[in-house]
């Protein structure tokens, strides 16, 4: 969420209870930072630790995204560590190529509720998650997930081989696209006007606490009139919305958010990654290395090309989530070999001693490649095609799966498309690998 233009949660405002010492800061729309050298424009998300702001830098005369942290002690070094990784990446990245969110400044800032640590980011457009929503949760061209792969691959390559970082925590919602979906959200596309004051009568964080019930209100109105709204076919079966086209919007990407990053050789979390998109060997708590990221990526490829999840794990009746998940990546992938089964220090929770899983016993296996015809309606050659670059990085060894490196010469990258392009000149002259 660290840069987008409109990151956060898109569900609800993060209300005023946090608003208190430790806390997060309240805002004004022309609010100054630094000293004047960076504006309050308007607010573009917030998250459990802080709160995004479109400013705009009076010095470089540019729009930046400025994440301001809660001011409490464990919010503070949380900031610190994600600086820290911040400036590793920066400083080995001076073209900014690399597909990795820049961090431009730092600071603090003393305020009612403390003094907080302040981030400055280049602004960069939505996430993949509002691509794949915006597109209505229909997969992706493929020369376009391409694209999008290409990039956080770069990214991946970077962070792994040259500078030895972990994300950790890799899904759509941290990759952003280089600009925004909808030109009229992007301040420089737009013609926005630099606010350089506080407006007369300027609110406290954009608005008052009425205005964040209105908003709650207005959302649920939008939503009860999409429901009367949907298509319905003579059956008076919901028709499916046709996916969106997508052309004209600008697919480059960058990975952001590195507050749960580490250095390969400093790890300081054995429960990593976001629920869909973890690893096996952290589930059953193995030990991970750089190629946690790897299976993380392949969901998100996954994602991109069908829209939806690959692995949506849910507790049952007897049986958790985790075992859930795991019997999720066996219908699709094939048995774990027992060896994996039993290796992690959780394993006994889940397997019995011959690698079978103790509680869910009959799995209906589906291969990907059958999934992929079948359901998502892919050409025998497209599935083949697809799953010849995403099979590998899903295997259950860790240490077979290819690296991002690795991945950058594979020949689906560069597939070219019906006219004859390469679907990766356009818009890529610019990153260097």
């Amino acid at each position: 969420m660290s840069c987008s233009s409109s990151s956060g949660s898109e569900e609800d405002d993060e209300g005023i209870d946090s608003y208190r010492k430790g806390g997060y800061h309240a805002v004004r729309i022309g609010d100054p930072f630094a000293a004047g050298r960076y504006i309050a424009q308007r607010k573009l998300g917030w998250g459990q630790f802080s709160t995004v702001w479109l400013a705009y830098d009076t010095q470089s005369s540019k729009y930046v995204a400025l994440k301001i942290q809660k001011s409490a002690q464990q919010f503070a070094q949380a900031a610190l560590h994600e600086i820290d990784v911040l400036s590793s990446i920066a400083d080995g990245d001076p073209s900014n190529s690399k597909c990795v969110v820049r961090l431009i400044d730092h600071f603090k800032h003393s305020g009612p509720n403390g003094q907080h640590l302040c981030m400055v980011l280049e602004f960069l457009g939505d996430s993949l998650l509002q691509l794949i929503r915006f597109n209505r949760y229909k997969g992706l061209e493929l020369n376009k997930v391409r694209e999008i792969c290409k990039c956080i691959l770069i990214a991946l390559d970077y962070l792994h081989r040259e500078v030895g970082i972990i994300h950790t925590d890799l899904k759509p919602e941290n990759i952003l696209l280089f600009s925004t979906i909808d030109p009229a959200k992007d301040p420089v596309r737009s013609g926005l006007t630099p606010i350089l004051e506080r407006p007369e009568g300027g609110t406290l964080n954009g608005g008052s606490t009425m205005n964040i019930i209105e908003k709650k209100l207005k959302r649920r109105a939008r939503r009860a009139v999409a429901n009367i709204g949907v298509r319905r076919d003579s059956m008076g079966v919901e028709a499916p919305k046709p996916a969106r086209c997508l052309d004209g919007i600008d697919m480059r990407c960058k990975v952001v958010d590195f507050g749960n990053a580490c250095w390969a050789d400093k790890r300081f979390a054995e429960e990593i990654q976001t629920r869909q998109y973890r690893a096996p060997e952290v589930i059953l708590l193995s030990g991970y290395t750089f190629s946690v990221d790897m299976w993380s990526f392949a969901c998100i490829a996954f994602e991109l090309a069908t829209g939806d999840m690959m692995f949506a794990p849910k507790t049952g009746q007897g049986f958790s989530e985790d075992e859930d998940h795991l019997a999720l990546m066996m219908e699709l992938l094939g048995k774990m070999p027992r060896k994996i089964a039993v290796g992690g220090a959780r394993s006994k929770d889940f397997f019995d001693r011959h690698g079978d899983l103790k509680r869910i016993r009959r799995l209906k296996f589906l291969p990907l490649d059958r999934l992929l015809v079948t359901k998502y309606k892919f050409s025998e050659t497209d599935a083949r095609e697809f799953l010849e670059f995403l099979s590998p990085l899903l295997d259950f060894s860790p240490e077979k799966r290819p690296t991002a490196q690795q991945c950058l010469q594979h020949p689906w990258l560069n597939l070219r498309s019906p006219d004859g392009q390469s679907n990766m000149d356009a818009g890529m002259s610019k990153l260097k690998i």
